[in-house]
């Protein structure tokens, strides 16, 4: 966990502990960069992560996925992302954007006009992208890796996990277009690997590029899951594949793939030169290096990483860390470089924050 992880294309993490990429609400309703945001990320930098990602990026306006969310679309997004990237690199972690468009999962009220996805969507009321838009939507998330970039960044992840856009064209249910993008799991993988594409040509050589997927869920399938994995691993373009298995030591939903861990299905693959990473209940020591003894390169840390912005520091000192137990009371969130607005917003995840009537009392 603390040895050094180098990739094919950009630098090396120090260490195996990457931040994950987390909704804070704490950008300005423009997408640009806030001191609160700036904050919490740089905390993270000083605090030992080999790796500092942004929350997913939204490379579209209407494809913003919740308030505060931070912006890589336009020019006005450069002078705090140039900010962000150098105070990141200064302390030693590697400089990483997600690239993020929400799709059918942007509210309406949030972007002011109908959702776009793949396809037209009763729920949600979105429409579907014609051909030409799907082009479009390709040259963006290429432009925000460029503008990324620009701005000092040493590499962008793209975000193709969680039923937002990209992961709706890798869906048979959300997807059911009859042009190049749709139909065969090859046309509905076609705008993921577009995107790496572009993003390898247009960009510098050594350029870090990453690929989120949820391997289930989502009516996704994990047999086309996996043979994309195996795909874009073996094509070589991108450094590492994320995996968002929520959690990291369980059995696939699919009770005809049971028996085994649904993280196994990836670590036996021929990644090549690829890294894999994997996210999902990481939260202790043990579950640190379990990680990595079942074959997994490098962790992404969620919830122990706002727990604790130290968490690879304290796992330095104590291999065996138990993070801070939950709920946590309020005082500790803003201690570990949480706003105002990402405190509420954590409150909503059930027993991670102690309630302040519990709190004042103890």
């Amino acid at each position: 966990m603390l040895t050094p992880l180098t990739f094919a294309h950009g630098p090396a993490m120090k260490n195996r502990f990457a931040l994950a990429p987390l909704t804070n609400l704490q950008s300005h309703p423009d997408g640009v960069l806030s001191d609160e945001e700036f904050h919490w990320l740089t905390l993270r930098a000083k605090g030992g992560f080999g790796m500092t990602m942004t929350c997913a990026a939204h490379v579209q306006r209407q494809g913003q996925g919740f308030p505060g969310q931070l912006g890589v679309f336009g020019e006005e997004h450069l002078a705090g992302m140039t900010r962000l990237a150098k105070t990141i690199k200064a302390d030693g972690s590697v400089a990483v954007v997600q690239l993020h468009h929400a799709g059918i999962r942007s509210p309406k009220d949030l972007i002011g006009q109908a959702p776009v996805g793949p396809s037209d969507d009763e729920a949600t009321g979105a429409r579907g992208l014609s051909t030409a838009e799907v082009e479009q939507l390709v040259e963006d998330f290429v432009a925000a890796a460029h503008r990324a970039e620009r701005a000092g960044f040493d590499g962008v992840e793209i975000h193709g996990a969680h039923s937002y856009i990209l992961c709706q064209f890798l869906s048979e249910g959300l997807n059911r277009r009859t042009d190049r993008y749709g139909g065969t799991p090859e046309n509905r993988s076609r705008v993921v690997k577009e995107v790496i594409a572009g993003i390898r040509e247009r960009c510098r050589a050594d350029f870090s590029l990453g690929l989120r997927l949820s391997p289930e869920r989502f009516e996704l399938k994990l047999p086309e899951i996996t043979a994309l994995a195996q795909e874009v691993m073996s094509e070589g373009r991108i450094d590492y594949l994320d995996m968002s298995l929520w959690d990291y030591a369980k059995e696939p939903a699919d009770e005809a793939f049971q028996g085994r861990t649904l993280m196994s299905y990836f670590t036996e693959l021929d990644r090549g030169k690829v890294r894999l990473g994997c996210a999902g209940k990481i939260m202790s020591g043990a579950d640190v290096r379990a990680c990595l003894e079942r074959g997994m390169d490098f962790v992404f840390l969620g919830r122990a990483a706002i727990l604790h912005h130290d968490y690879p520091k304290l796992y330095a000192a104590d291999p065996d860390l138990e993070p801070i137990a939950r709920p946590v009371p309020e005082a500790h969130l803003r201690a570990e470089g949480l706003s105002e607005r990402f405190v509420g917003y954590m409150r909503s995840w059930k027993g991670f924050v102690a309630e302040p009537e519990k709190e004042a009392a103890e």
